[in-house]
């Protein structure tokens, strides 16, 4: 048998845990002195220890480590419950890559002050196309991948049931009018033939619509990683400034010869995309 003071030794945790632990049921000592109220502990207490400490980790509160110690939960509560960290558990994850990758663009950003853009920046028109797309909201900038899976999946599954043809790669619009990294206003899209458009329901979530020409577009390609793209913004914002414009209208990335759901792990940092942003001269 230990002292809880070598218990605690033992097991890693402080002599304080051990006696809320004993209060809250968690792990009640083995014996208890009745003459010095000493607390005792074996060593076959410590995997439930270990339990504890583990369930802790993973976040669970110490009422709902009771509940899983204790069996008070069916297979399919524990189940959820298990399921729901998880999914908790990712976003956090996300966020937390999400904040990295911007902490990345800010350094790059820092670093090539005063330094030659590597982006080559021009102005182009654009006619005006028909594309069938889905628009929504992202709540939360990490939660920007997801979403566009989701517009994505929607959107071919339109485009196939309806038996529409897809003319071109894929564009996203960025509606909003300021940066943001909350409820993001996205566009998910894809060009398509005027005359199939009736074919998609007015109603739905995937609809048709005609993308309106631009008289003048700045221009620029980007090379490498989606997630690295704000680069190729910042670049196109810094020239419009610098050249005496003013931005007009939504943000444009197209997709250049390949689809974002066919990406694995070997060329999502090697894609190609045009981002557009329709411009008109500063008013003197």
């Amino acid at each position: 048998m230990f002292r809880i003071g070598d218990f605690s030794r033992l097991a890693q945790v402080t002599v304080r845990t051990l006696r809320l632990y004993d209060e809250l049921g968690l792990l009640k000592p083995a014996q208890i002195d009745k003459f010095t109220d000493y607390r005792y502990y074996t060593i076959e207490q410590l995997p439930r220890l270990n339990r504890i400490l583990a369930f802790k980790d993973l976040g669970f509160s110490l009422e709902q480590i009771a509940d899983l110690l204790n069996g008070n939960l069916s297979d399919e509560q524990l189940r959820a419950m298990l399921t729901a960290k998880q999914a908790e558990i990712e976003q956090e994850l996300a966020a937390s890559q999400a904040r990295l990758a911007r902490v990345a663009a800010r350094l790059q950003q820092i670093e090539q002050e005063g330094q030659p853009s590597k982006y080559d920046v021009v102005l182009k028109t654009a006619e005006p196309v028909w594309i069938a797309s889905v628009r929504g909201n992202v709540p939360k900038l990490e939660l920007m991948p997801q979403i566009r899976c989701e517009h994505l999946q929607m959107l071919y599954a339109a485009l196939a049931s309806a038996g529409v043809k897809i003319l071109d790669p894929e564009i996203f619009i960025y509606h909003n009018t300021e940066y943001t990294e909350t409820d993001i206003d996205m566009e998910t899209g894809t060009v398509i033939d005027r005359t199939e458009a009736k074919r998609l329901s007015p109603g739905g979530a995937v609809t048709a619509r005609e993308l309106p020409a631009a008289k003048q577009l700045a221009s620029t390609i980007h090379r490498g990683a989606p997630s690295e793209v704000t680069q190729a913004i910042i670049a196109l914002f810094t020239w419009i400034g610098a050249n005496g414009l003013t931005s007009v209208g939504a943000i444009r990335e197209h997709h250049l010869h390949w689809r974002e759901m066919e990406l694995n792990e070997t060329n999502y940092t090697q894609v190609t995309m045009e981002v557009q942003i329709p411009v008109a001269r500063l008013a003197a």
